[in-house]
């Protein structure tokens, strides 16, 4: 299907390990009568990490399709889900109840009425206090800044983890990274190649306890910009009509 038609089906995708604390909020936080209201249907699929917690039993009695990957790393998660994903439109959600699930409506409204193919969400444009780690902030900050400049993209945060995006766009890429690099290496080929912006957001407090390493994950992710300056061409596994050749590829 096409990013030009209408899409009446939606997947929301939440990769999960041992969020048992998150994942009830997470779920019950998308405005599921809203969007029937509109007229979509809705599935929702939780990418286990083979959680040792109480998570997939919740998320399984909320009625979501679970789908166990005992293969580790966030972007192997979301790898999957795309894969499973049986709706038009494809909506990420951390499962700790920190992003704005309730602006789907709007979210999904404004991807149709533009004809994008892909939509990230600014955390930093309403913040709740104490809501991210200062060294969080400055981290993200400067990943933001270096993928805008080795990219030539317009980005203020390239680690934000809720994204809308059509399902042509998800079958269209071939993203490499299985890790936390995979939410800037999203964003990197999603700006280059295809129809996307970064739209304001919001960004709560987490429930439940924190998976990321600071200064290990940053940096990787910092490397990883660099790195994927020779291999962002093999990005994408597909025609599109949006694609059009980098001068990051040719000066590579």
């Amino acid at each position: 299907m096409s990013s030009t038609q209408l899409s009446k089906s939606i997947s929301v995708v939440i990769p999960t390990l041992n969020e048992q604390e998150g994942i009830k909020l997470t779920i019950d936080s998308i405005p599921k009568d809203k969007l029937a209201e509109l007229g979509y249907d809705l599935e929702i699929l939780v990418i286990d990490g083979n959680s040792t917690d109480l998570t997939r039993k919740i998320a399984n009695g909320m009625g979501s399709k679970i789908i166990l990957e005992k293969r580790k790393g966030y972007g192997r998660a979301y790898k999957t889900g795309f894969s499973e994903a049986k709706g038009d439109i494809i909506v990420t959600l951390d499962a700790d109840g920190t992003y704005p699930a309730e602006l789907i409506p709007e979210y999904i409204s404004y991807l149709n009425e533009k004809k994008l193919d892909f939509i990230t969400v600014n955390r930093f444009s309403k913040m709740e206090d104490n809501a991210m780690l200062i060294s969080h902030r400055i981290g993200n900050k400067v990943l933001s800044l270096v993928a805008s400049l080795l990219y030539s993209i317009e980005v203020k945060d390239s680690q934000s983890g809720m994204w809308i995006m059509s399902k042509t766009f998800a079958d269209a890429i071939n993203l490499l990274s299985d890790d936390f690099s995979f939410s800037e290496e999203i964003k990197i080929v999603a700006f280059r190649f295809f129809k996307a912006i970064e739209l304001e957001g919001k960004y709560y407090k987490r429930t439940g306890k924190q998976k990321l390493e600071t200064f290990n994950d940053g940096w990787t992710n910092l490397k990883y910009l660099f790195q994927f300056r020779s291999l962002v061409k093999f990005a994408v596994k597909s025609p599109h009509e949006n694609i059009t050749e980098s001068p990051v590829i040719k000066n590579s």
